[in-house]
């Protein structure tokens, strides 16, 4: 699927690639935070040791910054977009809508859904963009 970018995103992985070396594949922009798509098997590259490294990208943008780990499949994906929530499973539905139905065990219900909602909001939007799912739901 492609994805479209506004010129601020474009800007936004443009920096973090210039001081991180990982160039994401997508940048959320929020009201309070940038939200980068981050290539599999980069994640490292882009934290780097302690921290530091997107301390650094925080620090140059003036904004909060989240990195989420891409994945190969939409159901891999989900998951890692709840990421820390334990998950048990993914299920993809095409029946009408595409729905993602993800077993999340009840302890980390809280963490899969975020303050105020807003890691689920933002796991419906990267996976609308990324895998036309058109909602997700917690099981």
């Amino acid at each position: 699927m492609r994805i479209t970018l506004s010129d601020d995103a474009r800007r936004y992985i443009r920096l973090f690639d210039d001081v991180t070396g990982v160039s994401p594949n997508d940048c959320l922009i929020e009201s309070d935070r940038l939200v980068f798509l981050i290539p599999a098997g980069e994640m490292a590259d882009a934290i780097g040791p302690d921290g530091h490294i997107v301390s650094r990208v925080e620090e140059k943008i003036g904004e909060d910054v989240e990195l989420i780990e891409d994945a190969a499949t939409p159901e891999s994906f989900v998951e890692s977009i709840l990421a820390p929530a334990s998950v048990r499973g993914v299920t993809i539905s095409d029946q009408g809508d595409r729905v993602a139905y993800v077993e999340v065990v009840d302890a980390d219900r809280g963490i899969a859904i975020g303050s105020n909602g807003r890691r689920i909001e933002t796991a419906r939007e990267l996976a609308k963009r990324h895998y036309d799912i058109d909602d997700i739901q917690l099981t």
